[in-house]
């Protein structure tokens, strides 16, 4: 199994950047602009780019801790079975987030673009908690393959 790894901090609080990981106005900020279904545990957000893309139902919500997704349809295909966890520690006036993407089948040519993406939609995450303007699709840096 591959795993999508990145570890950052954020000047922002742990309470903020879960904000911006769990309410559909958060995610709208940094991932995409389509965004439709976030809340409670159980939940399933649709994250749409150019009208296709993932669904992920809501599996751990530990407020200013750990939100966990787990992939549940949608484009790629290459994801199913996959989970995304953004564990959050708070020091100081900083918040550092070690994300995972984890539970991928294979280190493909998918995984190596998606592990390039996942970091420009971290940075649009940190720009926007730190500034109040974030990156999102269809506004996030482009990447050629």
């Amino acid at each position: 199994m591959y795993a999508i790894r990145h570890r950052f901090g954020i000047k922002a609080s742990a309470d903020k950047v879960f904000q911006l990981l769990t309410t559909d106005e958060g995610l709208k900020g940094w991932w995409t602009k389509d965004v439709t279904g976030a809340g409670d545990t159980g939940s399933v957000i649709q994250f749409r780019f150019n009208g296709n893309g993932p669904d992920f139902k809501v599996t751990e919500l530990t407020p200013g801790k750990r939100v966990r997704w787990q992939y549940s349809g949608g484009v790629p295909e290459e994801w199913q079975g996959t989970e995304i966890v953004f564990d959050l520690q708070e020091d100081g006036d900083k918040t550092r987030i070690d994300f995972s993407h984890a539970n991928w089948k294979e280190a493909s040519n998918l995984a190596a673009h998606c592990n390039m993406k996942w970091a420009v939609f971290l940075l649009s995450l940190k720009q926007l908690a730190e500034t109040g303007t974030g990156r999102a699709f269809p506004n996030d840096i482009q990447i050629e393959d």
